[in-house]
């Protein structure tokens, strides 16, 4: 890096978890607090956009760069939803996307799980004073 200007993107948006394939947009999240929520940032324009508030996950741009992905926790299950996105713009309602049929943490000490954009792998971290990763794998 020897030689660049690096410079100040953006201040106090949200934590960043991908890019949209396109490169227009990155895709993150504010995991707590008043903020909560998944966000976009335009790499163009430099403007943060909540676009699902109050969801308190990691956000993964889909496979097929049409849409976005994330999980939600509830009693005995984790429900990863796809939300249909384009040019930055929400369209429509999240549908189910995968329902997985135990729970696990979304969060545990960082990042506590991830999945591939076409949803055949899941790995997620079980607290318990190990470090031990699980991995749920479609054949």
């Amino acid at each position: 890096m020897e030689g660049s200007n690096p410079e100040k993107f953006l201040d106090n948006c949200c934590t960043l978890w991908d890019a949209e394939p396109g490169g227009q947009y990155l895709l993150g999240a504010v995991l707590s607090g008043e903020k909560a929520g998944i966000y976009e940032v335009s790499i163009s324009d430099r403007k943060c956009t909540l676009l699902v508030p109050a969801v308190t996950s990691g956000v993964t741009s889909a496979r097929d760069g049409k849409s976005f992905l994330y999980a939600v926790a509830s009693r005995g299950e984790v429900t990863i939803y796809r939300q249909p996105w384009k040019d930055g713009k929400i369209i429509g309602t999240p549908q189910v996307a995968l329902k997985v049929p135990f729970s696990f943490s979304l969060i545990y000490q960082g990042n506590a799980y991830d999945f591939s954009r076409d949803l055949s792998t899941i790995v997620y971290a079980r607290p318990g004073g190990h470090a031990d990763l699980y991995l749920l794998s479609q054949k």
